[in-house]
């Protein structure tokens, strides 16, 4: 019987990764809730085993119910009736299934009613639930917005919201404005305090709004009358049942039909505080969309294996010239490179989830007590990985995701084109990965800081340890020191891709050799491909880069 976890053996190699034994002891705080909650487990073998379970039960669920209902939703999409949003008919199917088969409040503690699993966890339950529909994936993983409400709500507000996400309640994070895209210091949302009332009321018009219509909604919005950036911004909560909030128009796209995208109308809708006025954006904002771009690579990971699957499958089935066409150079070296740049993206996204684990069990742990100074240096060293290596997650993963669907439809040849196959849904819905949360572009942006100050190049010289990448990365050594020498930060936002492109082929490459020697059944192949398709990527970059000449951009403008 098809299962999305059991027949992808890279998924428990990623969950039995060395790390995992320190990220679950911190996450089960010394195992303490075995005592007072059955499901607990009482040590880190019986912890896996849970992890385990869920991933197979969502496994089952992905293969058997949500794929399958993937294409008539895909067909039907939601629709607009009287100002509210309505799922299409298998959609609801899908969160019902989800609900019973407890796959809701993945990552919260269990005295909210969740199940206190890890980030690589929910991340592999993300891939897997993306590959089966990744509209329904969006609606479905949305319910990681609690985080942010737990780390930065108060206790009544966490007793109040989390028990309902955890029983299958839905959320949505309302950020953008029709003048406020990528800049978000432009929202102008406006949040009134009453003082009669003690509450908050919102009014405005937000847009581009995944699953807008959710029951409980993480709303930007401008507290503090007269400003006009991000310091005068806030996070509040809105819960769907107090009213206030219309759908005014549901979007019509071009891929991800079934996750519904929503202009919405505030009118005095009643809202709470979520933290501190002003943290909005510059605090709140950035945990939350850090949380979405892993997610997002999640998500094109989980379209990557479905793709290259749909590819292999029809590969060995289609004749041409007397002869299965994977058997053609030109086809199987396609899907050797899909296949190199899956397993690529994957170590990195897990490698990601890891250090994001570590650091936020440790803040979290930071909450109840003081941390030992070694515990103060992990969380801070952990920290600054995750956020350093997300941008590099979000953005080669989703790019990724459109060469590997874009692949899928070429193998398949005129069929491809054909909407009865998969292939052309995958590439529809694909599209948007590099798009939404944070734009490829925007990656290059978050990701310059840390190839300038030189963290991902100490990352690669500690990792090279079998020096397989030394020359790649004394030419990247070579092509910073080239950028900083022009000392002009648009010639640096110019070449920034470059670097960018240089800095993600190098770290994929060295993360998908380090799988190979603890698994080489499983990767050692696809570390070899990578790796030549790293030293091209990186060739091209380091030429570009030592040709430039600061007159060469009055080409380009």
């Amino acid at each position: 019987m098809a299962n999305y976890y059991n027949n992808n053996p890279e998924l428990k190699f990623h969950l039995e990764h060395p790390m995992m034994k320190r990220i679950v002891e911190l996450k089960e705080v010394g195992y303490r809730d075995k005592d007072t909650y059955p499901e607990a487990p009482k040590d880190f073998e019986d912890a896996l085993e849970n992890y385990n379970m869920v991933l197979e039960i969502a496994g089952d669920v992905a293969a058997n119910i949500i794929e399958p209902n993937s294409e008539s939703v895909d067909i039907e999409g939601p629709h607009l009736e009287n100002g509210r949003m309505i799922y299409a008919s298998k959609t609801y199917e899908n969160l019902d299934v989800m609900n019973k088969a407890g796959l809701n409040g993945i990552s919260m503690p269990r005295r909210y009613g969740g199940l206190n699993f890890p980030v690589v966890a929910f991340s592999m339950l993300s891939e897997i639930i993306a590959a089966a529909d990744a509209g329904f994936q969006n609606i479905w993983s949305l319910q990681s917005c609690i985080d942010t409400l737990y780390e930065f709500g108060n206790e009544e507000q966490r007793q109040k919201y989390i028990p309902l996400v955890c029983a299958g309640a839905t959320m949505s994070m309302d950020l953008t404005e029709p003048d406020a895209g990528s800049d978000l210091q432009r929202v102008m949302l406006k949040a009134t305090y009453s003082e009669e009332e003690k509450c908050w009321y919102l009014n405005g018009v937000k847009r581009f709004i995944t699953n807008g219509d959710s029951d409980i909604h993480l709303v930007l919005a401008r507290s503090e009358e007269g400003t006009h950036d991000g310091r005068g911004l806030s996070m509040f909560i809105y819960d769907k049942r107090t009213g206030g909030v219309d759908v005014r128009h549901i979007e019509h796209k071009l891929g991800i039909h079934g996750s519904p995208t929503c202009e919405l109308v505030f009118k005095n809708a009643r809202a709470e505080l979520c933290g501190d006025t002003r943290l909005g954006l510059i605090k709140y904002v950035m945990s939350l969309m850090n949380g979405a771009r892993l997610g997002i690579a999640a998500q094109s990971v989980g379209v990557c294996q479905e793709a290259y699957n749909e590819a292999v499958k029809y590969a060995a089935e289609r004749k041409q010239f007397d002869t299965i066409i994977n058997q053609f150079p030109a086809v199987y070296d396609m899907l050797a490179r899909m296949k190199a740049k899956l397993d690529a993206g994957r170590s990195v996204l897990y490698m990601t989830a890891r250090y994001v684990d570590i650091y936020k069990n440790l803040e979290d742990i930071s909450h109840e007590r003081k941390l030992e100074p070694e515990e103060r240096q992990e969380m801070k060293k952990f920290s600054r990985l995750a956020d350093a290596l997300t941008p590099i997650a979000k953005g080669m993963t989703s790019e990724y995701a459109n060469q590997c669907s874009y692949d899928a439809i070429q193998i398949h040849g005129g069929s491809g084109f054909i909407m009865e196959y998969k292939s052309q849904r995958l590439y529809r819905d694909a599209r948007i990965f590099s798009i939404y949360e944070g734009t490829t572009q925007l990656q290059v942006v978050a990701a310059l800081r840390y190839i300038i100050n030189g963290t991902y190049l100490a990352m690669m010289k500690e990792n090279d340890y079998r020096q397989i990448m030394t020359d790649l990365i004394a030419k990247y050594e070579e092509s910073i020191a080239i950028v900083k020498g022009f000392e002009n930060q648009e010639i640096l936002d110019f070449l920034g891709r470059s670097l960018y492109d240089m800095t993600g082929n190098i770290i994929l490459a060295q993360s998908i050799d380090e799988d190979a020697q603890r698994s080489p059944e499983l990767f050692e192949k696809s570390s070899r491909v990578f790796r030549r398709h790293a030293v091209s990527e990186v060739e091209r970059c380091y030429a570009f880069i030592k040709n430039f000449k600061p007159e060469d951009l009055e080409d380009y403008r």
